[in-house]
């Protein structure tokens, strides 16, 4: 024996942490790091992404071309220059990271990536040495068993268990979402980092950070397709109380919380989406808390005015450090925490938020940007080039041009071949697999996906060559078709929730009114085809749909119809009434982006008389003492866009100085 039983017996009884031989295959107690002393200081900066939607380059696959205010590869710029400036940091990502462009589809569903290979993001991201991420909702779009093989997370969600294969460099955790068979997460809930930093006066301090993810509740209506039965979630404040207190007695110095979700102040429920003002306000042990998924800036000293103990100078929502930095790689997130030691634990002090942006615009319009890390294309040419060869397929052709310019003020082109395309496919699904519906008239909806809300620019496809891209551009998400069964009570609801996106305009006011709510998002502008109704804009939100007519005749509120829509819709996204899952009828599994290409693949040619816009809405016809006004393209031939899809009651207003938009006055009496 190599330790006498009298020496062990010894050991034992005295706790002697140093008493074993020298041989000895035990290993010595891990040597017990002294805490700092009272009053030591340490500047830690918590560097930020979120939302990069698979936007590695500054590239955009819908026009093939450039765009120097997004990518990856210029973020990668602001972090290097930011880890300069603050030695003592951390990198984190706060999700929806693997999903949101061509190439993301291109490496999904196209040419699918191999078990053995690393995404492209997060090839980008390795390079970058990240310290952890978080999973956001549309992580989960491509299915389980893709996000289990591209996390390198062997998943144990029903028949999606899958091998386990190459992930990103560093760890991804959520703690709200459980295999629904045992409850276990599905991901590491936390992880606890062993960092060493540099206190103010130089000396070596250890430090244990622990991290926790979240994900929105909401996927479980948003993808029930792919997680129906296979997972269960927790509430975002509920999954941290039950948490981070674990965190806290595994020895977590400071807990970081990534939490995809934005800031509300709205009532909090298990299923809030946007959770963050509560996981501040309500869960003691967080230290700071990086923000995500609305596509938001935090701080600006914009965004978020008015919100009780919300600070959007310094970026403190109930006294807690918080960032959200935007979305597509446009910007860093990066967290100044100014920690002390009191004796007892780390405390923030004056600790303060900044957003980095990768690009700038003077007056007149002219964009500037920060550099490229060069090493970053290099990275992932194949996958870059293989995206392109992709998109640039050609489908079909078109002889009018399909913009999205007015989609927000009458029915357009865009509008009008999205749905002409769903209610094809769902007329021959019918006739060849549910002929039980055959007499229910079929109706569908489409949302404007890109009318410029948050910056994401316009749908504008010129006669000619319809390519992939195109129809990309169009129809931004990998959405999948599906369609319910609804009353005309259920049909006009629906309407008048859309018709949230509107102002109340006040006909006597003289002075300008704006039109469109710029926080409603256009995603949820909902158009119903095969009925026609009129938007009154002068009424309070849930009566202004009037006029409702089908087949010529007052809509019937208590006949039925299948509205064709979306498994993001069909399933309760958005908040639409009546909408939960439990009135669908068809899912189709199939996407409605690939819907629409092979609905134009058929067609061969797309023309104005065929599928040109249909008038089937409108707004309630009122004279205006002043203007109302919207923005749209500062396209020179926007107006006459307007034209072709048969709206005649727009008209250019002015152009804003940088050239960003027009602004457009809407004669409402016409």
């Amino acid at each position: 024996m190599r330790i006498t039983l009298l020496a062990s017996l010894i050991c034992s009884s005295l706790l002697l942490a140093a008493c074993n031989d020298s041989d000895t295959d035990t290993p010595a107690a891990a040597p017990v790091t002294p805490p700092p002393a009272a009053g030591t200081k340490l500047d830690l900066a918590v560097l930020q992404t979120t939302d990069l939607h698979a936007n590695v380059l500054s590239y955009d696959y819908y026009k093939t071309t450039e765009d120097n205010t997004l990518g990856f590869e210029r973020t990668a710029t602001l972090i290097d220059a930011a880890r300069k400036e603050n030695p003592n940091n951390l990198l984190v990502d706060d999700g929806d990271t693997i999903q949101g462009t061509s190439l993301s589809d291109f490496q999904s569903q196209v040419e699918p990536v191999k078990c053995d290979t690393p995404l492209a993001i997060h090839k980008a991201m390795n390079l970058m040495k990240y310290d952890a991420g978080n999973i956001g909702n549309h992580e989960f779009n491509y299915g389980l068993k893709y996000l289990g093989q591209v996390t390198g997370t062997s998943m144990k969600a029903g028949p999606e268990a899958g091998q386990k294969c190459t992930g990103p460099a560093f760890p991804l955790i959520t703690s709200n979402v459980n295999n629904a068979s045992d409850g276990k997460p599905l991901f590491d809930p936390y992880v606890i980092l062993d960092r060493t930093f540099k206190s103010a006066d130089g000396k070596d301090i250890k430090l244990k950070v622990g991290v926790i993810g979240f994900t929105p509740p909401g996927i479980m209506d948003w993808d029930k397709r792919n997680l129906d039965g296979k997972v269960s979630v927790l509430g975002i404040v509920d999954a941290a109380k039950k948490y981070v207190p674990e965190m806290k007695a595994k020895g977590a110095d400071i807990v970081v919380a990534l939490a995809h979700s934005g800031i509300s102040a709205a009532e909090y429920s298990p299923s809030m989406e946007n959770a963050v003002y509560y996981l501040a306000k309500d869960v003691p042990g967080i230290t700071a808390i990086v923000s995500g998924h609305s596509h938001s800036f935090f701080p600006d000293k914009k965004n978020y005015a008015g919100i009780k103990n919300v600070d959007n100078e310094k970026g403190l929502v109930n006294g807690v450090p918080t960032v959200m930095s935007g979305f597509w790689g446009n910007t860093l997130g990066v967290l100044k925490l100014n920690l002390e030691f009191d004796g007892k634990a780390w405390k923030t002090n004056n600790s303060q938020g900044e957003l980095k942006s990768v690009s700038s615009k003077d007056a007149a319009g002219v964009v500037t940007a920060v550099p490229v890390k060069a090493e970053i294309a290099k990275l992932i040419e194949k996958e870059h080039l293989g995206t392109i060869k992709y998109v640039t397929g050609a489908v079909g052709k078109t002889d009018y041009r399909i913009s999205s310019f007015f989609s927000q003020v009458g029915a357009t082109s865009s509008m009008q071949l999205i749905n002409l395309a769903q209610t094809d496919y769902v007329a021959s699904y019918i006739k060849a697999n549910a002929p039980q519906y055959a007499k229910l008239p079929i109706l569908s909806s489409a949302a404007p996906f890109k009318v410029n809300f948050r910056g994401t620019g316009f749908t504008d496809i010129a006669a000619g060559d319809v390519a992939i891209k195109n129809i990309a551009d169009l129809y931004l998400y990998p959405n999948t078709l599906q369609a319910v069964k609804i009353d005309g009570a259920a049909v006009k609801l629906w309407l008048e929730k859309a018709a949230e996106q509107f102002n109340k305009i006040d006909p006597s006011k003289t002075a300008d009114q704006d039109l469109i709510n710029g926080s409603f998002p256009s995603y949820n502008f909902d158009q119903i085809s095969g009925i026609s109704y009129e938007i009154d804009v002068t009424k309070d939100k849930g009566s202004r749909i009037v006029n409702i007519t089908f087949d010529g005749k007052p809509l019937d509120l208590k006949a039925e119809f299948i509205v064709v829509t979306n498994n993001y819709r069909a399933s309760g996204g958005g908040g639409f009434a009546g909408l939960d899952g439990s009135k669908t009828i068809i899912d189709s599994g199939e996407g409605n982006r690939e819907i629409i290409i092979n609905y134009v693949k058929a067609q061969k040619t797309l023309t104005l008389a065929k599928q040109g816009a249909v008038a089937n809405w409108r707004f309630a016809k009122v004279k205006t003492a002043g203007k109302v006004l919207f923005e749209s393209s500062a396209d020179a031939a926007a107006e006459s866009v307007a034209r072709q899809d048969k709206i005649d009651n727009v008209f250019l207003d002015s152009t804003k100085a940088d050239k960003s938009a027009s602004v457009f006055r809407i004669d409402l009496s016409k």
